[in-house]
């Protein structure tokens, strides 16, 4: 019996010890299961807000620097209402502006007719209902009509981060480069009604380096880099198998209109490769008045854009043979509204080749607006541009008098 008894209490404690291991593994390998099994990390959100009125590459540059310190970028943009009680007039208006902000690829999310001050109610909004971490804006100071802070609150409660400011542009700088022409028309011809073209026949002159004058605008900051290009840049380039589309043009003053004509020519295959045409290209088929911007300011604007996968810096104005070989193009595009369509009626036509190889497409224009559609807006209105310049004159010379050139990163 008593063998019989300590048998028992060794199977017992073997049990018992079996059961201790056995429960310590189960636990340690609970533990040691991948991070799948915990709540995953809630993603930083982000937002920064802005008029984002005739966007141009210091927009751009503005969100991708918000959207690298979180997860999500979430925009606001101000409404029509906003911007005529404490700037002026914009020259886009708010659906425009929002086709625009949606197209630029860090931008993840976009609140439309968002106020220009942040509000203690907005801000709240923005917390509880969006899941705002932080509020983002530039280290130029936007100040209220009043004189205040339009950033305040949200420095106050420390969910507010700022960025660099690019330098060398800035849509007052823009819009001041054209009206400058109105100016001197009126002066020396009051009773002229001169074509568009002749008003803005020198609207990109700059100041020149030995301290004379051209037309008097001031001389612009930009300065391009290899690095803001790459940073810029989607950084792949198509598939072995990729259906390559290819479409070109200024691309003068970037707006609503070439964005939605580059998103129907990417829906039509992998990979848009967009061609952006030199200065002295558009001058010489579209006047000595054009382009406002810069080959690099217009090539910037353009690779921000979600729907451009590559650009070429500096395109050939006929599409030839060798190119279309080269870069492999599947299919050449045009838009219906243009002001550059003579090549419809022309004999020898730049797209010649790719019409004769059938693989040119003219493709319908979502919207009716040009380049040119923007300056006759400030055109029509500069008296009221000029007043809203005159608002943002004085800081704007301070800030560039206080700044030199600084690269935002």
């Amino acid at each position: 019996m008593g063998s019989e008894g300590d048998n028992s209490q060794r199977i017992l404690a073997t049990w018992l010890i079996g059961g201790l291991v056995i429960g310590v593994s189960l636990l340690g390998f609970r533990f040691a299961l991948p991070q799948s099994n915990k709540k995953k990390k809630r993603p930083i959100r982000v937002y920064m807000d802005g008029c984002f009125d005739m966007m141009h590459y210091g927009h751009c540059n503005a969100l991708r620097q918000a959207r690298a310190l979180g997860d999500q970028l979430v925009v606001g943009v101000v409404s029509d209402a906003e911007i005529i009680a404490n700037k002026g007039p914009p020259v886009t208006p708010l659906n425009e502006r929002m086709i625009m902000v949606s197209a630029v690829k860090w931008v993840d999310e976009v609140i439309p007719d968002a106020p220009y001050a942040i509000t203690e109610d907005f801000m709240r909004k923005l917390f509880d209902e969006y899941n705002i971490d932080y509020i983002i804006h530039g280290d130029d100071p936007c100040v209220l009509p009043d004189g205040t802070d339009a950033y305040a609150l949200a420095k106050k409660v420390g969910r507010y981060k700022q960025i660099k400011r690019t330098e060398g542009v800035s849509s007052t700088d823009i819009v001041g480069r054209m009206l400058l022409c109105v100016r001197e028309r009126s002066t020396g011809d009051k009773h002229s009604h001169s074509s568009l073209q002749r008003q803005f026949s020198h609207g990109h002159s700059h100041k020149s380096e030995d301290g004379g004058s051209g037309s008097g605008t001031r001389i612009s900051h930009f300065l391009p880099t290899s690095r803001r290009i790459v940073q810029f840049s989607n950084g792949k380039g198509p598939g072995p198998d990729a259906r390559i589309v290819y479409i070109d043009g200024a691309f003068d003053l970037f707006h609503a209109g070439h964005v939605e004509i580059l998103r129907l020519a990417r829906g039509l295959g992998d990979f848009l490769l967009v061609g952006i045409h030199t200065d002295q290209t558009v001058s010489s088929n579209r006047g000595a008045h054009r382009p406002i911007m810069n080959l690099h300011e217009r090539s910037l604007s353009v690779l921000a854009c979600r729907y451009a996968d590559e650009v070429i810096i500096g395109a050939p104005w006929e599409v030839s043979k060798d190119m279309i070989t080269t870069f492999n193009i599947s299919l050449v595009v045009h838009g219906s509204v243009a002001e550059d369509n003579d090549f419809q009626k022309e004999k020898q036509s730049r797209y010649a080749i790719p019409i004769s190889l059938g693989i040119f497409k003219l493709l319908e224009s979502p919207l009716d607006i040009t380049t040119s559609t923007i300056i006759r807006r400030i055109v029509s209105n500069h008296e009221a541009y000029q007043r809203r310049n005159e608002r943002k004159a004085e800081s704007e010379r301070r800030y560039y008098e206080d700044k030199s050139y600084v690269s935002g990163d």
